[in-house]
């Protein structure tokens, strides 16, 4: 007699051996050509206390970098209920266009930097549905503003906008398609959506996007929830943990993307900055080697290469300059200039 209760097992047991090596046992091909660029936050250059036009050219003119990931910051550009300034946004745009150099705009509520939604005073207080529509406002201003610059090459709605992490109101599959549309109604270069690469399977991202968009880290900290922090009376607020997933495991996840969506992931977010439990600027240097230094940087940039992604953006050049300038420590600088 058939036992129907051990078959299942079995068949549970195979499909969790067929995942396991799809995942994690052996190497993808490695890309032939590959992009890099930078993320640059003229918020994080400051609160490194640098002067961010001099950041900002040293990675174009000292690094030669040849992409930009650039960041429309909504509080920054509607300080006041319909009065806009671009002026700084407009300076970052004209250089790079001096220099031929593409650039990614991130557009939208939720963009990289802590506290990772930048709203401004004005609206911060406003009901969500009345925030909601004044987003889409400001959104439209945006690339209407920006529809005819040619050094824009895509356009990022939101910053792993489904991926609970900043002090963000959540956010909703049916409001995210709605931002999605409305630039895509606006204009016709490619619409991206990214998601976590250690969290996320990417599909609502290949969903929405023409290109869905990644990060890929390996050394984080994980804070702790407050209740757990309580009850530990606050002597472990959390911990470093090292992702296990081999550059197999982001690739593998990037070819189901690809056969389904008939689409190409690109990682949006690499890790070449330390991850502590306070924010950079405030976490003590002798701390930061932790979970980036020379070595991890090294390491990361091979594992990048290894995972096969044909165009990635390095997280952290803002923190390269500082250690520079700040600590007299060239040797990350140095390296990550070989790339270009």
């Amino acid at each position: 007699m058939i036992n129907k209760g051990r078959i299942f097992k079995l068949v549970i047991i195979v499909l969790i051996l067929a995942g396991f090596i799809y995942f994690f046992v052996s190497s993808p091909t490695p890309a032939q050509d590959i992009t890099w660029g930078v993320s640059f936050s003229k918020k994080h250059a400051l609160a490194l206390g640098l002067d961010w036009k001099k950041v900002y050219l040293a990675l174009l003119d000292d690094l030669g970098v040849s992409d930009l990931r650039l960041s429309t910051y909504w509080d920054l550009g509607e300080p006041i209920d319909d009065r806009f300034d671009f002026t700084d946004l407009d300076w970052q745009l004209a250089r790079a266009s001096e220099r031929d150099v593409p650039v990614l705009l991130i557009i939208g509520r939720k963009l990289p930097r802590w506290p990772e939604c930048h709203i401004p005073a004005w609206a911060d207080s406003l009901e969500e549905g009345k925030q909601r529509e004044e987003l889409l406002e400001w959104l439209e201003v945006v690339v209407l503003r920006y529809k005819n610059d040619q050094t824009i090459w895509a356009w990022q709605v939101e910053n792993e906008p489904l991926f609970m992490f900043g002090e963000c109101p959540r956010m909703s599959k049916e409001f995210l398609k709605r931002e999605v549309e409305l630039v895509r109604k606006l204009d016709d270069r490619p619409i991206i959506v990214t998601s976590s690469g250690e969290w996320s399977f990417w599909f609502s991202a290949a969903r929405l996007a023409d290109i869905p968009g990644s990060t890929m880290y390996k050394r984080v900290w994980f804070s702790l929830p407050d209740f757990l922090k309580n009850l530990f009376l606050n002597k472990w607020t959390g911990f470093y943990a090292y992702y296990p997933f081999p550059p197999k495991f982001y690739r593998a996840k990037a070819d189901i993307i690809n056969k389904v969506f008939d689409k190409e992931v690109i990682i949006t977010e690499l890790q070449a900055e330390p991850w502590g439990p306070v924010l950079l600027y405030d976490l003590p240097f002798e701390k930061q080697g932790r979970t980036m230094n020379l070595e991890k940087f090294k390491k990361m940039i091979q594992f990048a290469r290894q995972s096969g992604f044909p165009r990635f953006y390095l997280w952290g050049g803002e923190w390269w300059y500082w250690l520079k300038t700040v600590q007299n420590d060239s040797s990350i600088w140095d390296e990550a200039g070989k790339l270009w």
